[in-house]
């Protein structure tokens, strides 16, 4: 028999109003003509149009001018490819040119499912009991673009969730590029994934140092790039600019909330999204604290594994996991070093669970098979559906398994603490069946999560509904380890 779950009355739906300022370009010839029209316009015509359309957005954004002077900044070039001085423009047609480069997009329009569940790292005036949550969901947008939105949750002492209001804006974190140094050797590696001309690799490789910064990349290319006259071998060196964009420092305005900001691709090689993403509270081993999400960057072709990081979620540090461990989807870390090693689980292969270990949090070779799918509602694949969680019987593991009609149905498994490739339990039927209620959505007939915690004995398991929007589901922690443990497969 399966174990009793108990859903809640909770759903967390796309939101339409949530809307970004994002650039927009259509290309060098329209932008010049844009340009040319705007420039065209006496001071006054700009002033007329310029006034009411900030009084406009500025309900929307919390700072529409910023955005706007920033918009105007990246046809700067263009400016003066038809013969003016963009430094000699006056504010208010600098904000009308950024506008026309300007427009909104929804994150959230089409879906927000996929969450994870981890403590807010800030527990302060809080009443006895209660904890306060942070909940990560993949929003997708126009064109299925997804990114990482946040929401804040709080959970009493009798495990009754709350999700929050969220705030009045959405903001996209700063890229902090000065931050950034390269690792040649595992710089290069990335680009053999990328299936870049091995050519052009090598001729850039010889040019620079075991480490080196953007800039000095930015500048070897573009130099490279100048000598090329085959276009399509300079677009072969564009694409290591945009490999480059995999590793970013990101950071958010400390006045915006946890709803307030979303983690939206920055390279080409993430423009299709950023998908999944597993955050984990992790404990080093001095005691520290730093929080990691695993998650994947897709470009329509290429899957790109990365790892997020974070002490305060203010600031984000981004790069990709490199190693023949590092492929496909579903990378989940452990929340802790186990025999003085980093591991983590992974799904290489599309089909299995895998486990591995590594001394360098970024570098995972040598993965082992952990999984195979053994039951009827899992015989297409198995997969985690985030970081082990550690309970003293073990670390417990939720499971997805993909079956007949491609139905996802979460299930779950344990693994000995001192060696999780030892598998101790694992149910033999699932633990969450998409019910009637929760089949219809983007992708029906789907139940998936990237996460949960304990709580108060219950197991808190956030879980996205068919691919469109969020619930919440818990189980009683001793209850599932017994099963697990009377009647391991």
């Amino acid at each position: 028999m399966r174990i009793p779950v108990e859903r809640q009355p909770i759903r967390v739906y796309p939101d339409t109003k949530r809307v970004i300022a994002r650039y927009f370009f259509n290309g060098e010839q329209r932008a010049k003509e844009v340009i040319e029209r705007v420039m065209r316009l006496s001071e006054e015509e700009v002033f007329t149009i310029i006034s009411p359309l900030l009084q406009e957005f500025s309900k929307r954004h919390r700072n529409i001018t910023k955005i706007l002077y920033r918009h105007c900044k990246r046809v700067d070039a263009f400016i003066e490819g038809v013969g003016y001085d963009s430094r000699g423009l006056t504010n208010h047609r600098k904000l009308l040119l950024g506008s026309y480069f300007t427009h909104e997009y929804s994150i959230e329009s089409a879906a927000f499912f996929n969450p994870s569940i981890i403590e807010d790292p800030d527990q302060s005036e809080l009443e006895l009991g209660q904890k306060r949550l942070i909940i990560s969901f993949r929003a997708v947008g126009e064109g299925h673009i997804s990114s990482i939105a946040f929401r804040r949750a709080i959970i009493d002492r009798n495990n009754k969730i709350e999700v929050l209001p969220v705030g009045n804006y959405v903001d996209e974190a700063e890229i902090v590029r000065n931050a950034m140094t390269y690792e040649k050797k595992l710089f290069f590696e990335k680009i053999v994934t990328a299936r870049i001309d091995p050519k052009i690799v090598k001729e850039l490789k010889g040019q620079l140092d075991e480490k080196f910064d953007y800039d000095t990349l930015n500048q070897t290319v573009q130099e490279l790039q100048n000598e090329e006259i085959n276009d399509s071998k300079k677009t072969e060196y564009e694409k290591i600019l945009w490999l480059s964009d995999a590793y970013s420092n990101i950071s958010f305005s400390l006045d915006t909330d946890i709803s307030d900001r979303v983690i939206f691709p920055i390279s080409e090689l993430e423009r299709k999204g950023i998908e999944d993403a597993r955050f984990v509270k992790f404990t080093d081993d001095d005691d520290s604290i730093i929080y990691y999400a695993t998650y994947t960057a897709f470009d329509g072709a290429l899957i790109i594994p990365k790892l997020l990081q974070t002490t305060d979620f203010h600031n984000f540090r981004m790069r990709p996991l490199h190693g023949n461990g590092a492929r496909n989807k579903n990378l989940a870390l452990f929340p802790r070093k186990i025999n003085g090693q980093y591991t983590m689980l992974s799904r290489i292969d599309g089909c299995n669970n895998y486990i591995m270990h590594s001394n360098n949090i970024n570098l995972w070779e040598n993965p082992i098979r952990l999984q195979e799918p053994l039951h009827s509602w899992e015989l297409i694949q198995i997969g985690n559906c985030g970081s082990p969680i550690e309970t003293d019987h073990g670390w417990l593991v939720v499971t997805h398994g993909v079956g007949p009609m491609r139905r996802y149905c979460l299930g779950a498994s344990l693994f000995k603490l001192d060696d999780p490739s030892v598998e101790i339990g694992r149910l033999r039927e699932p633990l969450l069946v998409p019910n009637q209620d929760e089949r219809e959505g983007y992708v029906p007939n789907v139940v998936y999560s990237c996460g949960g915690i304990v709580n108060n004995g219950k197991l808190i398991l956030p879980y996205g509904l068919s691919d469109y929007s969020s619930s919440f589901a818990m189980v009683d922690l001793n209850a599932l380890l017994d099963k697990m443990i009377s009647d391991p497969k």
